[in-house]
């Protein structure tokens, strides 16, 4: 399995580009392509990041070098922000329509591409994180660095949204019915979540580590 691990990474790093390069071709087939809506989902930021770091890691693993501990960090924010894209999506997303202003093309949007952002490559992120064993042992206290680029995009995004009212998700739209105080529990329930879930990622890689020893 350890020799087949760098492989699946790049077929997962492959099929996370794959996905949004059939998304993006989709679009513009049909005319629904506005690449500044499309470019500011969290799912799609997240699933090039991790595409990038799968690839990292997949290579260095093929070079015969253990991770360093940027990319340890690296890989336990992707993990982080893979549990959070699967959950979120499915449990408040799945079934909407996957842009604003498409009400007809929203529920034609293609299956498998967003199956694959939403569901299958961020299992085996998860998964790949929890269950190898990397060189450099992380602390708990370094969770927050997975809050870093979340809490970037989420700036941006509400700036974004005060001055053209377009909003990537519509939890984060004070102009839905829960309003401001809905979007501000909604924003803290997901950092709460995101923390909870860096910590069983972590949590879980420590405890492999453990029982390697053992």
């Amino acid at each position: 399995m350890k020799k087949l691990l760098p492989y699946l990474r790049l077929a997962t790093s492959f099929s996370l580009i794959l996905a949004i390069v059939w998304q993006v071709t989709d679009r513009l087939a049909h005319g629904n392509f506005r690449p500044t809506e499309y470019f500011a989902y969290f799912t799609i930021h997240t699933s090039m990041i991790a595409a990038v770091v799968l690839a990292v890691a997949a290579i260095r693993a093929l070079q015969g070098k253990a991770d360093t501990k940027a990319l340890t960090l690296a890989r336990l924010s992707t993990s982080t922000y893979a549990i959070v894209v699967a959950v979120v999506y499915n449990a408040l997303l799945r079934g909407t329509k996957v842009l604003p202003g498409d009400p007809d093309y929203g529920y034609n949007w293609p299956v498998a591409p967003n199956e694959i952002l939403h569901v299958w490559a961020p299992i085996f992120i998860v998964l790949d994180f929890a269950l190898t064993i990397t060189l450099t042992k992380l602390k708990f206290k370094q969770i927050f660095w997975a809050l870093l680029f979340p809490l970037a995009w989420l700036v941006f995004t509400i700036i974004r949204g005060l001055n053209t009212d377009w909003w990537a998700y519509w939890f984060l739209n004070p102009n839905e019915k829960g309003g401001v105080t809905g979007v501000i529990t909604f924003i803290l329930g997901i950092v709460v979540f995101m923390l909870v879930s860096a910590s069983i990622s972590l949590g879980l890689n420590r405890f492999r580590r453990g029982a390697a020893k053992q």
